[in-house]
């Protein structure tokens, strides 16, 4: 097909140019994983007799949100956690403030993980959904989970507005 790895008829032409080749396949395999686990998950709630809030009470959408975002930097930007990225990604250098920048690498469902765990905007997706699950089957420790990772996320506000506040105050 040349322009995608993938060889369905549908999708020919959908990178104009060899450079552009995107990992269509790859991306496929990601959201079919995403899917089962969100049947798997709706399947387990049914089973168990658990339902879904109405709606995430404030406190709750509060504590998703700042701990979906620590989480997902943490997976796809700190340095401590490029083991789990390795297989799929390069190293590229520092970013500041104990983050790395890493590129995908490889083709095909390999370059796709690599895109998804080198960007926190797309990891967010699956780690808020991770969160959501477990407020519904745990939600006591998962809420104590979230506590904790937004904490973290407020002393590294903290950290960076008091590292800024010093180059101001030094000149």
């Amino acid at each position: 097909m040349g322009y995608t790895d993938t060889a369905l008829h549908v999708v020919q032409g959908y990178a104009e140019k060899a450079t552009d080749e995107r990992p269509l396949k790859g991306y496929t395999v990601a959201m079919a994983i995403y899917a089962a686990g969100a049947v798997t998950v709706a399947g387990l709630a049914r089973l168990t007799g658990r339902q879904l809030p109405e709606r995430l009470p404030p406190e709750d959408l509060a504590l998703l949100a700042i701990s979906t975002h620590k989480v997902s930097r943490l997976l796809t930007k700190d340095a401590i956690t490029s083991p789990l990225r390795a297989p799929v990604t390069k190293f590229e250098g520092p970013a500041g403030e104990a983050e790395i920048n890493e590129s995908p690498r490889g083709t095909g469902t390999q370059h796709a993980l690599g895109e998804l765990l080198t960007c926190p905007f797309c990891t967010a997706v699956w780690v808020a959904s991770g969160l959501a699950v477990g407020l519904v089957f745990a939600p006591r420790l998962t809420r104590f989970g979230m506590g904790v990772a937004s904490a973290i996320a407020g002393a590294d506000f903290l950290h960076l507005g008091y590292g800024a506040a010093k180059r101001v105050a030094n000149g």
